[in-house]
């Protein structure tokens, strides 16, 4: 499965991401402080996620007033793919989101509950996965969704000339490599027996086989009317002319101004109130777009000075909640000098993560000591180290063999112990670079960094140009998600050369069962092991800020899913009455 990365420069415009939690509080005050102890008894103070109602509901602009029944929120300019499973952009995913609804969603706290498919069972063996599909169900333009179009788009991953993100051979549908790789004509493992139950039958137990099984569903009639198996280029004239199942219609896209969508009468939940849907992709200051009204909704920077702004305005309805994405420095395995796990322990205990993320997000974010964040039933603080422990750290690159050199530097062999660190400019960087260098000369590091756009970031780093690189994940809808990149058959040029058998064996157990509790143990001594042979310096877990104007009632924010599941629930309001 391939996952899409951002790095630690991260947009604002808009939060489809992160995750509420039951921390939430109605009260109109700001958030609580909740005190942490670190291992060497400092204090620092983690925000507590919150909810908070408008003050003054009235002093919303005038110009959001007067758009009466359209509600417009920002996006950072999408790619034009808006076909699911055919995009690389997860902005173009935003805009799928709202036509495209999945045959399983998730909650906010990551539980799958129907979305197309009003119910599933699962056989006693885990391999058989039975939908059934909600009655009378129809695309956006009348047509009706039936399994054919289940079937068809399990069909259409399934062919050879399919490049897209979604790897559905990890669903293990028998017959599914028959069809990608052989002569056959269908995929034996899907059966349909009737237009609303379809079975499907996989080879091995796998926990995310319901998410991938259960995702968004594509017209047979529409995308697979030209359908020729081992040829999709004909697809590419449907991504600017996407046809879907969810509460809006698409209407228009305008290239750096807006995307426009309509209320969908054939949504199964029926029509919305909101008449008009708009993502605008006008470049500009969200902040200000949203003080002035030209937004309904925004993401913000998580800090102090924007809670403190948005609670002045009066109009906003404020959500603050940790997000379920966290952020990390990748080693470049493939370089000799993190062969040796002790070195990259040293890196880790060597690096003061804890002032980095106090000064930074002043209590907006906390110190990441595994893959997942506390947004997961996957998370425990029982594993893992926030600590900064400097003789600890120069106590490893000793017994690693790495002896301070004359200049202070460390060497090894005639070689000194040198490292280039890639990341992009702004953001976190701006605090991570100076401690981070005197964190690390005072280790014996030379600590060189290199400062670049994403997408040179991306490319030097494939050509595994880099030692140290910053990153971050996208929202991670499945804790599986946070550590594949770890496993030895990634294709990720993020994470490269890390991998044993032994990882792989323990991240393969963490999606063998379908029991909760056995996943969770599974992750648990996943972590552990994780923990002694480090693939990441593990950064952060960061909040997520967004706020509503008053108008606007409705939108709940979901780490799992964005603002999508709760499009359909959206009204307008008169906040003068």
């Amino acid at each position: 499965m391939k996952l899409f990365i951002t790095s630690l420069v991260l947009s604002f415009t808009v939060l489809l991401v992160g995750c509420s939690n039951d921390t939430t509080t109605n009260e109109a005050t700001p958030p609580s402080t909740e005190p942490t102890e670190t291992e060497n008894e400092e204090e620092t103070t983690v925000v507590a996620d919150t909810v908070i109602p408008a003050e003054n509901p009235a002093a919303s602009p005038v110009l959001a007033q007067n758009r009466g029944g359209t509600v417009v929120v920002g996006l950072q300019e999408p790619g034009g793919v808006f076909t699911p499973f055919f995009n690389t952009s997860g902005y173009d995913g935003n805009v799928q989101s709202v036509m495209f609804p999945p045959l399983v969603e998730i909650n906010e706290l990551g539980e799958f509950i129907p979305g197309l498919a009003e119910d599933w069972t699962i056989s006693a063996d885990e391999l058989t996965y039975t939908f059934v599909l909600r009655e009378n169900l129809k695309f956006d333009n009348g047509s009706p969704l039936t399994t054919e179009d289940i079937k068809f788009t399990l069909t259409l991953l399934h062919d050879p000339s399919y490049a897209g993100g979604t790897d559905i051979t990890e669903a293990n549908i028998i017959g599914g490599l028959d069809y990608k790789e052989g002569d056959a004509d269908t995929i034996s493992g899907i059966k349909i027996i009737d237009e609303r139950t379809i079975e499907i039958t996989t080879e091995e137990v796998n926990a995310r086989a319901l998410r991938l099984l259960g995702g968004q569903v594509l017209s047979k009639a529409y995308y697979g009317a030209d359908y020729k198996k081992g040829d999709l280029d004909y697809i590419n004239d449907l991504h600017l002319n996407p046809l879907g199942a969810g509460p809006f219609r698409f209407v228009q896209y305008i290239p750096g101004q807006e995307i426009r969508y309509e209320a969908n009468e054939h949504y199964f939940a029926g029509k919305p109130e909101v008449e008009l849907f708009i993502y605008k992709t006008t470049e500009g200051d969200s902040q200000q777009f949203f003080q002035t009204g030209e937004l309904d909704y925004s993401g913000f920077a998580a800090n102090a000075d924007n809670f403190e702004l948005l609670q002045s305005l009066g109009f906003a309805d404020i959500n603050l909640y940790t997000s379920s994405a966290y952020s990390y420095i990748t080693f470049n395995h493939e370089n000799p000098i993190f062969e040796d796990p002790r070195v990259r322990q040293a890196f880790i205990l060597g690096l003061d993560r804890e002032t980095i993320v106090n000064i930074h997000f002043q209590g907006y974010a906390e110190v990441a000591n595994v893959p997942v964040s506390p947004a997961s039933w996957a998370y425990t603080d029982d594993v893992g180290t926030t600590s900064y422990d400097l003789e600890k750290a120069k106590e490893l690159l000793d017994e690693a063999g790495w002896i301070e050199g004359a200049n202070g530097i460390r060497e090894k062999d005639g070689e000194k112990l040198q490292v280039y660190y890639f990341t992009s400019a702004g953001g976190i960087s701006d605090t991570l670079i100076p401690i981070a260098t005197e964190n690390y000369t005072e280790l014996g590091i030379d600590f060189q960094v290199e400062q670049m756009d994403f997408n040179a970031l991306l490319s030097r780093v494939d050509n595994g140009e880099h030692d140290l690189a910053s990153f971050s994940t996208p929202m991670l809808t499945d804790p599986y998600n946070g550590v594949a990149n770890f496993h030895s058959k990634n294709t990720s040029s993020v994470v490269k050369g890390y991998g044993n058998s032994e990882i792989d064996a323990l991240i393969d157990a963490t999606n063998s069962t379908t029991d909760l509790e056995e996943r969770t143990a599974a992750f648990h001594e996943l972590y552990k092991a994780l923990d002694e042979e480090p693939p990441v310096i593990l950064l952060s877990y960061s909040k997520v800020l967004s706020a509503t104007n008053a108008r606007v009632e409705g939108f709940a924010p979901n780490g799992y899913r964005g603002i999508s599941t709760s499009l359909k629930d959206l009204r307008i309001i008169n906040v003068n009455e």
